[in-house]
């Protein structure tokens, strides 16, 4: 009978163990970024501050159903993603909450954070036009809007609809041109499709490459990713809508979760990720821009020159995602 009590002292104070929040010096992180691009990042905050990081990783939309199936027993502290479209999708389904931190303002633009403070981006990643240099001239090229143009019939490629990166170009677009301008470019992009849509920009890129298309739309960093592997890889890249609004944009970027059982790390883990060494990070183990302006780019991305960003708010990539998609559909973009 003592041994049957002590047992079953045991298991209480195990389970009580294995139920109790997070220390003060711990910060659970739900991330949907690529692990070997995060992990050495938080591996040098625990490093210097003797905060110790619990990382989880998945896909955006499997982190999305766990805090909210998890509720108020979530161990999260943050959310870190990708696309300001997920972003906003979790502020709005109430999984994260305001912070109020004069760094990330002073770090962190306004038109790359939420207006209410619920996340900010952290990397920034342009989608503009790219090209075979074999078969188009750059003098060819101007806007996205131009894709859609009787020139581009059987040469342009594009990446499939349903990726969150197209959803939240066509989204920005709508926020800019209006949702019948819109529609009629993106009627026009499908109707100058030379196959059917790619699953990735790299794939994309690599049928420009070998002559398939003759220009696409992609994010910055996976041509740069080529570019270290193949220096003379045959695509060049063109800064779209210069003389107008400018290249869309897009982030990665973080939120302390509603539940947060220590937000107050969350927060400095946040700060943190903005800094300058962090975002040098960023720049160049990943080839995307830096969130914070005061950083250079990579040295690859410098060589494709200066640009001029569409300064509209990126939560409007999550305000209008869902017209966006029913507008995708209704073009026939796959």
């Amino acid at each position: 009978m003592r041994l049957f009590s002590r047992l079953i002292f045991a298991g209480v104070v195990l389970a009580s163990s294995w139920s109790a929040p997070a220390l003060a010096d711990t910060v659970t992180v739900y991330s949907a970024r690529n692990e070997q691009l995060l992990k050495p990042l938080l591996d040098r905050y625990s490093k210097e501050t003797g905060t110790e990081i619990k990382l989880l990783t998945a896909n955006e939309g499997a982190l999305l159903a766990r805090l909210k199936a998890e509720a108020e027993s979530t161990p999260a502290d943050l959310l870190i993603t990708v696309d300001a479209g997920n972003l906003w999708l979790a502020a709005q389904q109430g999984q994260l909450r305001a912070l109020n931190s004069a760094v990330l303002e002073r770090n962190i633009p306004p038109h790359l954070r939420d207006p209410d403070n619920q996340w900010f981006g952290l990397s920034v990643r342009a989608r503009t036009i790219v090209y075979n240099k074999a078969a188009v001239q750059r003098t060819e090229l101007s806007t996205y809007e131009d894709l859609a143009a009787p020139k581009w019939k059987g040469r342009l490629c594009l990446r499939t609809s349903k990726k969150v990166y197209n959803q939240s170009l066509v989204a920005l677009m709508i926020s800019e041109l209006g949702e019948a301008k819109t529609e009629a470019i993106v009627r026009g992009w499908v109707a100058n499709l030379k196959t059917d849509p790619f699953p990735d920009d790299t794939s994309l890129l690599k049928a420009l490459a070998a002559g398939q298309c003759d220009v696409g739309i992609v994010n910055t960093y996976y041509l740069g990713r080529l570019l270290v592997k193949e220096p003379r890889f045959p695509v060049g890249l063109f800064w779209a809508n210069q003389n107008d609004g400018g290249v869309h944009v897009n982030v990665s970027g973080a939120g302390i979760t509603k539940h947060a059982k220590n937000p107050a790390g969350a927060q400095k883990l946040i700060e943190y990720l903005s800094m300058e060494a962090a975002q040098n990070f960023y720049v160049d183990e990943d080839l995307e821009f830096p969130a914070n302006p005061k950083v250079q780019a990579n040295s690859i991305v410098k060589n494709w020159g200066p640009f001029k960003p569409n300064l509209v708010n990126v939560a409007k990539a999550g305000e209008l995602q869902v017209a966006a998609t029913r507008l995708m559909d209704r073009a026939g973009y796959k």
